[in-house]
C-alpha cells in the first residue's frame, strides 16, 4: 500500500481535523488509542484492578471523536457511561521507543470523555468478545480544543466531570498508574506511531449512568473544559 500524497484514489479520502485553542489550524486525526484501568480506584469499581506488567489498551476509530456541543444519544443501549479523561495528542513518529523519548512527540492535550455503552461492553467482557460495538460507536469520544504544548509532560492536575451540574468524578492525574512517558513508550513497541495519533490516557473512578438531554461538564486544571448535551 502506498502513502504517495500523489496517488489516485477511487473516491476522495476522508480526513477529520479538530480544533486547536489560538490555531485557526486543523489538527488532523490519526489512530485513536485508549488506556484502560489506569487508575486503580476505577479499575476497583469495575471489578477489576491494574495490570502492574503492562498497560491495557483498545481503538476507537476516527469517526468517534467529535467537538460538537450535541451529539445525539446513541442508539442500542440501555447503559450509557461517561468517563472524563486526559488526552494526548502525538506530533511527529515514533517506534520501540524509551520513556525519555516520548516528550518530543507530544504536540498538546485536550479534555475528553470516553462514552461507553456498558451494557454491551459487559456482554463482550463475559464471552471474551471485542469492545468495538461499546467504545467505537460515532461521536463516542467528545473532546475539547486542544492545548498545544510540546514537548511537556503533564504529571498532575485535578480532573472532574459534572452530569447537570453535580460532580460525578474527581480525582487528580497524579493518580494514573502509568504514566503519558509510558504509556507512550508502550504503544510505540507495538506499532509506528503517527502524527495526528491520539491517546485516551484513562479515567478515574465515578463513572455512572448517563439519559437523553443530560449536560456533562469535564474540566482538567491547566488543560480546559468541555461541555455538551446528550440530545434525546
Amino acid at each position: 500500500m502506498t502513502e504517495s500524497r500523489k496517488s489516485n484514489f477511487v473516491f476522495k479520502p476522508v480526513v477529520r481535523g479538530v480544533a486547536i485553542e489560538g490555531n485557526s489550524a486543523l489538527f488532523p486525526v490519526g489512530k485513536v488509542y485508549c488506556v484502560g484501568k489506569n487508575y486503580a480506584d476505577h479499575a476497583k469499581e469495575m471489578g477489576g484492578k491494574v495490570d502492574k506488567n503492562q498497560p491495557f489498551f483498545f481503538s476507537k476509530p476516527p469517526q468517534a471523536i467529535t467537538q460538537s456541543a450535541n451529539i445525539p444519544f446513541p442508539t442500542l443501549t440501555d447503559d450509557l457511561h461517561h468517563e472524563v479523561e486526559l488526552v494526548v495528542f502525538l506530533k511527529s513518529e515514533c517506534s520501540n521507543i524509551l520513556p525519555s523519548e516520548a516528550s518530543q512527540h507530544i504536540f498538546g492535550y485536550a479534555v475528553g470523555v470516553d462514552l461507553t455503552k456498558r451494557d454491551i461492553q459487559a456482554v463482550a467482557k463475559k464471552t471474551g468478545g471485542p469492545w468495538d460495538l461499546s467504545k467505537g460507536f460515532d461521536n463516542s469520544a467528545p473532546i475539547s480544543k486542544i492545548q498545544k504544548k510540546e514537548g511537556l509532560l503533564i504529571e498532575q492536575g485535578e480532573i472532574s466531570l459534572r452530569v447537570n451540574g453535580q460532580i460525578r468524578q474527581s480525582s487528580n492525574l497524579s493518580n494514573m498508574a502509568w504514566k503519558i512517558d509510558e504509556l507512550i513508550s508502550w504503544l510505540s513497541r507495538y506499532i509506528t506511531l503517527k502524527p495526528g495519533d491520539i491517546i485516551f490516557t484513562g479515567t478515574p473512578a465515578g463513572v455512572s449512568k448517563l439519559n437523553p438531554n443530560d449536560k456533562i461538564e469535564a474540566e482538567i486544571e491547566n488543560i480546559g473544559s468541555l461541555s455538551f448535551k446528550l440530545i434525546g
